[in-house]
């Protein structure tokens, strides 16, 4: 008895080992029966001795088939889910703000299409790849350049309101509005950049998205929206405040009519007869 010893793991015997002679070297090898062990033997308790072993047991509970044409479904509802949304922005756009809202219309197809071409390029040069939870970033991006040009119109039909001139008020409203636009897309990539961070999965996918939406819309509202209202601003159809305009006075509640543009008469300094011309006073 005092020659054997044996390798337990977890109360189980592994191996019974017979010590044929003392260990001096610090080192002994184990037999197998018959005097070797098979390769696989070797290697299942090579395995336990190194890292031994935990008796586990999986006990399969449910199975589900998902079917490759389950993702293509949900992909086409996601993108019909965003042309809605992006369809519903447009006709408020048109109720709300009439002729203004061709500003609106091109801006949202601006940054739809750098969206487009900004994953077109991510996918085929750094293999990104666009899921549900990507285009979920997408739909939310359209309520954020939305959010830009509505604090752009806004601060524009306020200056309106003062009794400023169209040109005056483009100015003054972009300088109202640009640092509004700025801190509000600022939190929204800073949001984006720590769920990217710390999220994982298809979290990530959403917030990629989103924080790449949020630097396009700043882009946009910049490059586009503000150049695009400034040459409208030209128009006679805006400068004069046509009432399909968006940018009415009378519509609006102006205080005044549009400085610099009205009309100023000089009273009437003689009088003229109704019979014929007035005589002087020598005459009479």
């Amino acid at each position: 008895v005092l020659d054997q010893f044996a390798i337990v793991l977890d109360g189980k015997v592994i191996a019974a080992a017979v010590v044929q002679s003392a260990i001096t070297t610090g080192s002994g090898e184990i037999t197998g029966p018959g005097g070797f062990f098979s390769r696989t033997q070797a290697n299942k308790l090579t395995n336990v001795l190194k890292y031994g072993a935990v008796p586990l047991a999986f006990l399969k509970q449910n199975t589900d088939s998902i079917s490759p044409q389950l993702g293509a479904s949900q992909l086409h509802a996601g993108l019909f889910a965003a042309a809605i949304g992006l369809l519903l922005v447009v006709f408020y756009s048109i109720f709300y703000y009439r002729g203004l809202a061709i500003v609106s219309v091109f801006s949202l197809a601006t940054a739809a299409l750098l969206s487009w071409l900004a994953v077109v390029l991510l996918t085929k040069y750094q293999g990104f790849t666009l899921s549900l939870a990507g285009i979920a970033g997408l739909i939310v991006a359209i309520g954020i350049t939305a959010d830009s040009f509505v604090v752009y119109f806004e601060r524009l039909r306020d200056e309106v309101r003062e009794g400023r001139s169209l040109r005056a008020a483009v100015e003054r409203g972009w300088q109202r509005a640009r640092r509004t636009i700025l801190v509000s897309d600022t939190v929204s990539f800073l949001a984006a950049l720590l769920l990217y961070i710390i999220a994982i999965g298809d979290v990530r996918g959403f917030a990629f998205t989103l924080g790449l939406t949020t630097l396009i819309d700043v882009v946009v509202v910049f490059l586009f929206t503000k150049p695009m209202v400034t040459l409208l601003a030209r128009a006679a159809f805006f400068s004069q405040g046509h009432r399909w305009s968006g940018l009415d006075p009378v519509r609006l509640g102006a205080k005044t009519p549009w400085r610099g543009s009205r009309s100023r008469t000089r009273p009437a300094t003689g009088v003229t007869s109704a019979s014929g011309p007035r005589s002087s006073p020598k005459e009479a």
